[in-house]
């Protein structure tokens, strides 16, 4: 799952992350997905996330400072079917290993990512989420680049990937297209027929025609059974996050 869950603004008077964060872990506890990848988690957040989902732990660090500081892009993973053999977050920039910002980003963009191995089966997969800038055109571009990039370095073995995310990007933008020459778009993918809204992000406006997609589930060597964007509700038809979560059923032969 691939989840943009809006960061926790203090300065909010309507969609507070106070009255929004119980119903975000009863989605999340709903439907179950092995690895969540969340997008615009503070510290907090996490904390916070981390604590309700029981079974689970997470990978990543805040971009502002490598540690806690700044927004995450953190996987949250079953611990109890899978173990972390190795992890790492890198900088969406000409500097990835360095705390940087990118082209023309506005601000810091990271990608956080783990080597994962199933332990009943002892099978791997590499899982990628990252949060691409919301300004720089070059930036998204460079960004897409680096990812393969970096996706090629360390998938040596050339075992499964997901790549998940909130790419602030619409489907017919050359960098989705450069993504989708390398890797496979998990809608087109999914033997099942898609299901839910066309778009992702719907702004917390209730009446939004949500035809807008900017988040993103690709896969390498996964078998997509189902993709599904998910617009469930608070009271009021108020939305948990203003955008919807993504969520993928796969089959790692």
């Amino acid at each position: 799952m691939s989840y943009n869950i809006k960061y926790d603004n203090t300065n909010d008077t309507v969609n507070n992350w106070n009255d929004r964060k119980e119903a975000l872990v009863q989605l999340l506890q709903h439907y179950e997905a092995s690895f969540i990848g969340t997008q615009e988690v503070l510290h907090r957040q996490l904390t916070y996330i981390d604590s309700a989902l029981t079974g689970f732990a997470y990978i990543g660090v805040g971009r502002d400072d490598g540690k806690q500081k700044g927004e995450y892009s953190p996987i949250h993973y079953d611990s109890t079917r899978y173990k972390v053999i190795k992890s790492n977050t890198f900088w969406l920039s000409e500097s990835p290993d360095k705390i940087s910002v990118g082209w023309d980003a506005a601000m810091e963009r990271i990608c956080t990512y783990g080597l994962f191995e199933e332990k009943e089966t002892g099978k791997k997969l590499y899982v990628f989420n990252t949060h691409f800038d919301h300004i720089g055109k070059v930036a998204r571009k460079k960004s897409a680049e680096l990812l393969i990039q970096k996706i090629e370095e360390v998938n040596k073995e050339k075992l499964p990937v997901v790549l998940m995310g909130d790419l602030n990007l619409t489907p017919n933008e050359a960098p989705i297209q450069y993504l989708k020459s390398k890797l496979s778009d998990a809608q087109g993918a999914s033997l099942k027929p898609f299901y839910g809204p066309t778009g992702t992000f719907n702004g917390f406006n209730q009446k939004m025609v949500l035809d807008r997609r900017i988040d993103y589930i690709f896969v390498q060597s996964l078998k997509v059974e189902a993709y599904i964007h998910i617009d469930d509700r608070m009271e009021n038809n108020k939305h948990i996050s203003d955008h919807l979560p993504v969520l993928i059923s796969v089959q790692n032969q």
